[in-house]
């Protein structure tokens, strides 16, 4: 009786709470939402619309979601994971979309005319990685048959370093205006960081995963 008591009282002190899942789900959903506007506003730039307030504001969103985790995190005695991996993943989820909306400033702060193909490839990248990172976030409560997420956002920034790298390559063999260079250089820079800020939230999910399983 005493050991089964035990077991009870064990088990009563693990955490049901899911709200940091559901928001983790929330920032997954937002950074997938603002690559997608992103990509909309790279293939469509100069007549964008309103593509770059929308980018804007999901910046807010994800920011209200950052927020709203921390706090939690530090009104929670016990949460459902280790705390440094809900603090990082959160930071990690935040910084997609904080590269993102800065990708999107660039293209009006330096009066892009036109956006090169292979900007358009890396926010195609951007998107898949994101939709991969967020399906991974959807499922992240079974800690189980995750490891096709964090893979496929690996192979995706393996494939994002391809285009930067060639696209880097063609800025300085084709280019003549050294401003131009300068102006593409940052813009692919950012971009690539966005897509590496996915990684880092999937290796983050990976290790979540392993401490769990």
């Amino acid at each position: 009786m005493a050991t089964r008591m035990s077991t009870v009282a064990r088990f009563s002190l693990l955490p049901h709470d899911q709200t940091f899942f559901d928001l983790f789900v929330e920032a997954g959903k937002n950074s997938v939402h603002s690559a997608q506007l992103l990509d909309q506003l790279m293939r469509e730039w100069p007549d964008a619309g309103t593509l770059h307030q929308d980018i804007v504001e999901a910046e807010h969103r994800g920011d209200k979601v950052t927020h709203e985790i921390i706090k939690r995190l530090n009104t929670t005695f016990v949460t459902p994971i280790d705390r440094e991996d809900i603090y990082g993943l959160a930071t990690q989820l935040d910084d997609i979309v904080d590269f993102t909306e800065e990708a999107a400033d660039f293209l009006g702060l330096y009066q892009v005319e036109a956006p090169m193909d292979q900007a358009g490839a890396l926010t195609g990248v951007l998107v898949r990685s994101c939709e991969a990172l967020a399906e991974g976030l959807a499922n992240l409560p079974s800690f189980k048959d995750l490891d096709q997420y964090w893979i496929e956002v690996h192979r995706l920034e393996n494939e994002g370093d391809r285009i930067s790298r060639d696209a880097v390559a063609a800025l300085f063999t084709d280019a003549i205006d050294p401003i131009f260079v300068i102006r593409w250089k940052d813009i692919f820079g950012v971009l690539e960081e966005a897509i590496d800020a996915t990684e880092k939230a999937a290796q983050i999910l990976e290790g979540i995963v392993i401490k769990n399983s």
